[in-house]
């Protein structure tokens, strides 16, 4: 696992040193999660990396009906990972990423629900690893998430990992 977040790690020290204008600007949390994921698709050969994908083949990633996550279909509660990293044509699920800007004022709960349920080994698409990340301008703040909880030693491993790199 700490070779897919020191993977993250270098694309986000990439984001950071390319991707300055969008911090000055105050562009969206659309245009900062496109940008990522163009610097994580360099690190994570062989894998897809796509944002708001929400299908595993032909079939839409739903949670189960009750889920905390809110949609506004009516069959099941559809899933809109901001970033992923994954096999679009068989189930094999890496990496899923929630981005937020630090200025957004919005609750981070519904992006750590979402978290929750992705990476929730019950459910038939979970992905591996899931990464909650705050990106201001100069810094960030992240959380990992696996089997469905907030990994606080892999959390931590990140989190001295990014102020090593100058981002924490």
């Amino acid at each position: 696992m700490q070779t897919e977040l020191n993977k993250v790690v270098t694309a986000l020290q990439e984001f950071y040193a390319r991707e300055t204008f969008l911090f000055e600007k105050d562009l969206g949390e659309r245009t900062l999660t496109h940008r990522l994921a163009v610097h994580l698709e360099r690190q994570f050969s062989g894998w897809e990396v796509d944002c708001d994908y929400n299908r595993l083949g032909e079939r839409r990633l739903r949670l189960p009906h009750g889920s905390i996550v809110s949609t506004d279909d009516e069959l099941g509660k559809s899933v809109y990972p901001d970033i992923v990293v994954h096999q679009r044509e068989i189930p094999n699920n890496l990496l899923a990423v929630e981005v937020r800007k630090a200025s957004n004022h919005q609750p981070p709960e519904h992006d750590r629900h979402k978290l929750q349920a992705l990476t929730d080994p019950h459910l038939w698409f979970a992905y591996a690893i899931g990464i909650y990340l705050v990106l201001g301008k100069k810094s960030m703040v992240a959380d990992v998430y696996v089997g469905g909880v907030i990994d606080q030693a892999q959390s931590v491993w990140l989190a001295g990992r990014l102020k090593d790199a100058g981002l924490g």
